[in-house]
């Protein structure tokens, strides 16, 4: 599990094409690999990946057709910048939201502007996915927690404060670029509770309970 709390910036030093997957190596010169083992998990970018060798600036990671098809590695080429996180601990600060590095899927950027020493953002986000997007609540792109300020249908507008844009990928990105999308758990996670609770059956959860326990309203 990870908080969307982006620990250092990466490159992607090469990419190795092995039988319809990927292995990537990725230059980490500003990552604490003291604590990295074999089979450990590290946020690239929101995707959690495995690390299958790793030396003291550096790691890789081996990408499954399934993460290339739901993902931006799938473009992704030798000194792109990717977004780092290792695996919170359990005595870590929990600075961001609960975020999982399962890609929901792709969001478009389609608005970059000043606003003031900030940067507003829009995305365009996937019509399955826009339901899962609720204003002031935590959404993660590209393996960054940020809040959700504005949202209209499938777009949402996220401000980006100067030092977020200085340690993330962010400044880079550009109109029409793709970028990773995970949408709130807690959401997700709701919406399976009220599935289940408006079939016919036993259990006490439905949307009456849910609604009286401030779950939904």
């Amino acid at each position: 599990m990870f908080t969307g709390i982006v620990e250092a910036l990466g490159t992607i030093k090469s990419v190795d094409k092995r039988s319809g997957d990927v292995r990537l190596k990725i230059a980490c010169p500003t990552l604490d690999m003291s604590d990295v083992h074999l089979g450990d998990s590290i946020a690239v970018s929101g995707i959690c990946l495995t690390v299958v060798e790793f030396g003291q600036d550096y790691f890789c990671a081996d990408v499954s057709t399934e993460t290339l098809s739901l993902t931006s590695l799938a473009k992704c080429k030798q000194g792109d910048g990717v977004n780092l996180e290792k695996a919170m601990l359990a005595t870590s600060r929990f600075g961001g939201h609960i975020v999982s590095g399962h890609v929901d899927g792709l969001a478009e950027v389609t608005s970059i502007s000043p606003s003031a020493r900030a940067v507003n953002i829009w995305l365009t986000v996937p019509n399955e996915l826009a339901r899962y997007i609720a204003h002031k609540g935590s959404v993660t792109v590209d393996g960054i927690s940020l809040t959700v300020n504005q949202v209209e249908q499938q777009q949402l507008r996220l401000t980006i404060i100067p030092h977020t844009a200085e340690q993330t990928t962010i400044a880079s990105w550009v109109v029409g670029q793709k970028i990773n999308l995970e949408v709130d758990v807690i959401a997700r996670y709701v919406e399976r509770l009220i599935g289940y609770a408006e079939q016919p059956q036993t259990s006490k959860i439905n949307s009456a309970f849910l609604a009286q326990h401030g779950f939904i309203k």
